[in-house]
């Protein structure tokens, strides 16, 4: 299988949260892999995650906007904005 990605990410294991409804609701997740252009989310369930939103990675205190590339049951990756 080749790749399709157009930036390579890098595995990683920070805390994040996925922010939506201007800021009043709030989502915690783990981002496993980070690039330029997106990241690798997981969570306990993709239910109720909007296609776009806010990402805030709490350990590096950046937020970007995203929206959703792929989602399956706990995981998703998305594309920044």
């Amino acid at each position: 299988m080749s790749e399709q990605r157009q930036h390579p990410r890098h595995r990683t294991l920070k805390a994040g949260r996925i922010v939506f409804n201007r800021k009043f609701s709030v989502i915690d997740c783990t981002v496993r892999n980070l690039s330029d252009g997106g990241a690798c989310l997981v969570l306990g369930t993709v239910i109720g995650v909007p296609d776009q939103f806010e990402l805030t990675v709490e350990p590096d205190g950046w937020t970007r906007p995203c929206r959703v590339a792929w989602k399956s049951e706990h995981r998703m990756g998305v594309a920044f904005q």
